[in-house]
């Protein structure tokens, strides 16, 4: 069934590699498919065309069958309650993972209960280009999106953190601990510094959240995170700081996706973000861009 799922998907989506993002597969695996349908039929069904590709004649025929055997394959399946479920790639950054996806997980188990969930961690460029390839379905994003398929669940408050003790230096820039650019938390505590002309400067820098909490332990400086009330372990809050403007959280979406699937999970973000703190299961982990 999987290869000539693959294969009509070569043709519902007008090639391999979109074929592969709807199916949520590599493009190897959907080429891999075709050659074990024409290896079973003894004849080539796909041939170059210019930069692409098209079917043979053969593979027309094909087509025709495999449409009609797996809408059998899916009635009887149905018929017996033991229907195939659709999967749906929901993408988060790391660290919206760890404060959110534990209790989102749940959440959905029952909301999405006639989908299969798959869940990819990323960073939030990477989480907006599987969005644009079709590879992510919805994803969890930080910051002002101009995307008209964003829909907005709430916004984060943000805290400035330092190692116990730790005092801001009085002859120098104030030293920062930020996530590697691009990154809308690192932008939103420069911009919050200059504008109430404290000077700064990026003293250390990490792609994850362990090694920002590592810097700011060790004393390296000062960070900006939204931790949702948690107060990491081995840091304290800064309230000699200026606050910093919350930021807005979104569910976006690939295109084409239903609108009912995205609203299900906003209303799930939603509602968590609304819950009081002590009610998520996730601990001394913050979330960041």
């Amino acid at each position: 069934m999987a290869p000539l799922r693959s294969f009509v998907a070569v043709a519902d989506n007008g090639g391999f590699m979109r074929a592969a993002a709807v199916l949520h597969l590599s493009q190897a695996a959907i080429s891999q498919h075709v050659r074990r349908l024409e290896s079973a039929a003894g004849r080539p069904l796909v041939e170059r065309s210019g930069r692409g590709s098209k079917f043979t004649k053969d593979g027309e025929q094909l087509l025709g069958y495999a449409r009609r055997i797996l809408a059998l394959h899916d009635d009887v399946l149905h018929s017996f309650g033991m229907e195939t479920l659709e999967t749906v790639v929901i993408g988060s950054t790391e660290h919206a993972a760890a404060q959110l996806l534990p209790a989102l997980s749940a959440d959905l188990e029952q909301s999405l209960a006639d989908y299969e969930v798959r869940l990819r961690i990323d960073r939030g460029t990477h989480l907006r280009e599987g969005l644009a390839a079709c590879r992510v379905d919805l994803a969890l994003l930080l910051g002002p999106l101009a995307d008209p398929r964003a829909v907005h669940v709430g916004e984060l408050e943000l805290t400035w953190y330092s190692a116990p003790g730790w005092q801001p230096p009085k002859d120098r820039p104030l030293p920062l601990v930020a996530f590697d650019d691009p990154c809308v938390l690192r932008t939103r505590a420069l911009e919050t510094l200059a504008a109430y002309g404290i000077s700064s400067t990026v003293a250390a820098e990490a792609p994850q959240l362990a090694g920002v909490q590592a810097a700011v332990a060790a004393c390296a400086g000062v960070a900006l995170m939204a931790t949702l009330g948690q107060i990491p372990a081995g840091l304290v809050p800064r309230d000699d700081l200026p606050r910093a403007v919350p930021l807005e959280l979104s569910v976006c979406s690939r295109q084409g996706l239903a609108e009912q699937l995205v609203h299900r999970v906003a209303d799930a973000v939603r509602q968590l973000i609304a819950e009081p703190i002590d009610q998520l299961d996730a601990a001394d982990r913050p979330l960041a861009s």
